[in-house]
């Protein structure tokens, strides 16, 4: 068995949501690190909970891409994996664009405005640092909020917390020249600035060339 993974303790309240939260975090953020196995006895006693909601969270977060649960009350961390990595990309790049050319025509100024004063001003080594990744899904969540339905956003939440794993990776390898460009607050300011032109097409490559930096980063993960 590996050493004990980095969780934190918890309040018991809610307790499978918080336990959910907390394991999710570890696990995108990386202190529960890729192909590490762990028991759900030892999970919930770094928690402090019982044995029962760490079960439930494991089925969500099983679900969702992000372990894979073992007979015998244990569990494993996904790895990160090429194909993976390539598909998930894939998907992003064929719902993501035409939401935002939508969205763009349809969002009120008002909200830019919201959305660019929420913008937080950060390094790359920040931007996805622990937390950090949820306020940047949220970010693309409102973006595109005027065309998109529940059902765009069950997948596209899926797909943003998997690659946000890879990007937790990726960032701390990026060069210097490549750090300025990558800044998530900067990106985000590009978006907010096609937005503004109230142009499809405009919005359209803004968001691509987005992905194109997200890829760049994620597949940095990848590298030994």
């Amino acid at each position: 068995m590996s050493e004990p993974a980095s969780v934190r303790p918890i309040e018991a309240l809610s307790v499978v949501d918080r336990v959910t939260s907390e394991l999710r975090r570890a696990i995108v953020c990386g202190t529960m690190r890729p192909n590490q196995e762990f028991s759900l006895r030892e999970i919930a006693g770094q928690l402090g909970v019982s044995f029962i909601p760490v079960r439930e969270a494991l089925r969500t977060l099983e679900a969702d891409g992000l372990l894979v649960t073992r007979r015998g009350r244990s569990a494993v961390v996904a790895p990160l994996d090429s194909s993976e990595l390539a598909g998930l990309c894939r998907l992003r790049r064929l719902i993501e664009p035409d939401l935002t050319a939508r969205a763009c025509t349809l969002m009120h100024p008002a909200e830019l405005d919201r959305l660019e004063a929420s913008i937080v001003s950060m390094s790359p080594f920040r931007s996805v640092l622990d937390g950090l990744f949820e306020a940047n899904i949220q970010f693309h969540r409102d973006l595109i909020r005027p065309a998109t339905t529940r059902w765009d956003y069950k997948v596209l939440d899926r797909l943003w917390l998997c690659i946000a794993r890879y990007m937790y990776v990726g960032f701390p390898r990026l060069s210097c020249e490549q750090l300025e460009s990558f800044r998530t607050d900067v990106m985000q300011r590009e978006l907010i600035a096609a937005f503004r032109t109230r142009d499809a097409y405009v919005a359209r490559a803004a968001l691509e060339s987005h992905l194109d930096r997200d890829e760049a980063v994620s597949e940095l993960a990848l590298i030994d």
